[in-house]
């Protein structure tokens, strides 16, 4: 029988397990994907301890994740795009993907391309749709400066790198261990922490156009001081801000599509995109996994590879 993670109520990683389920079967319009890999993501961490309870509850026994790359198993009545032994990427929105089986709406796939590892195509929805929607939200420009926070992070590798792709100065804010890998990748390093206005201000020359915040804690109060205009600014953490402001909340879930994600993926094909992988667990290391993650000091992605 095919193993995925479940859950039956909510709480820290302790209540992860990894179990034997029945075989999914592909419904029309469906495809059965064997999992090669699948990303893991601060959201699943709030929704399984409960923090969403409101909005997102869970059905229990839950499963867990989005992100998902691997190969065609099965189709259902009505595929056509897709056939057995295609290599595939893309999400489910049944919060599955941590599974050795998982059945997909065909339309939430895409052609894995032969240049994208594994590990990175199984990462890569939740994290490259929030950066797609973040810099497509902020609008930079050819010779505009955009601050991106947590800019070497999972969702900001993809991000800094898909502002910088728009011709605009992109300032990085990351610890001082990641500053090395954004120069490398063209972006502008700047430690976060206390000193960081001062520190922006001085590597922008004084005038910055937007600000991507993937981390919150107050860097949407950091944009207002520095004069960004509020509809230059997005957020995908911090709420509180977006309601007192007026700032922009855009993500992962306005942009979802096959296509925003095969180009996405094409992006990485051609070298334009890094996505560093900071760790790779087997399945039934799920726990271990999400404890890493809560560091929130990784750079890239952390990926389960069932």
């Amino acid at each position: 029988m095919p193993k995925a993670v479940r859950f039956d109520g909510y709480g820290g990683v302790e209540v992860l397990e990894v179990r034997e389920v029945d075989r999914p079967e592909p419904g029309a319009g469906q495809v059965l994907v064997r999992v090669r890999a699948a990303g893991i993501n601060p959201g699943e961490i709030a929704v399984r301890e409960g923090v969403f309870e409101d909005r997102w509850p869970a059905t229990f026994p839950s499963g867990q994740g989005s992100d998902l790359a691997g190969v065609v198993e099965e189709v259902g009545v009505g595929v056509t795009a897709f056939a057995a032994g295609d290599e595939v990427l893309g999400w489910t929105d049944e919060r599955g993907s941590q599974a050795e089986l998982v059945v997909v709406p065909a339309d939430q796939l895409a052609p894995k391309p032969a240049a994208v590892p594994w590990d990175v195509a199984g990462s890569l929805f939740v994290a490259g749709m929030a950066a797609y929607a973040s810099v497509r939200a902020v609008a930079p420009q050819d010779g505009e400066v955009v601050v991106v926070s947590a800019a070497a992070g999972g969702v900001g590798v993809y991000a800094s790198q898909l502002a910088r792709e728009s011709g605009a100065t992109v300032i990085g804010l990351a610890s001082e261990r990641n500053h090395g890998w954004l120069r490398e990748h063209g972006i502008v390093p700047v430690a976060h922490g206390d000193g960081a206005l001062e520190r922006v201000r001085q590597a922008a020359g004084g005038r910055v156009d937007g600000l991507i915040d993937l981390f919150g804690g107050g860097y949407v109060d950091l944009a207002l001081e520095l004069g960004v205009a509020k509809e230059r600014i997005n957020t995908i953490f911090d709420f509180a801000a977006v309601e007192e402001h007026g700032v922009s909340a855009q993500g992962t879930s306005e942009v979802a599509s096959a296509a925003a994600v095969a180009e996405v993926a094409g992006l990485v094909a051609s070298g334009r995109i890094d996505v560093p992988i900071a760790a790779a667990y087997p399945l039934d290391q799920v726990r271990d996994a999400y404890v890493r993650l809560a560091e929130r000091s990784t750079r890239g992605k952390i990926v389960l590879l069932p």
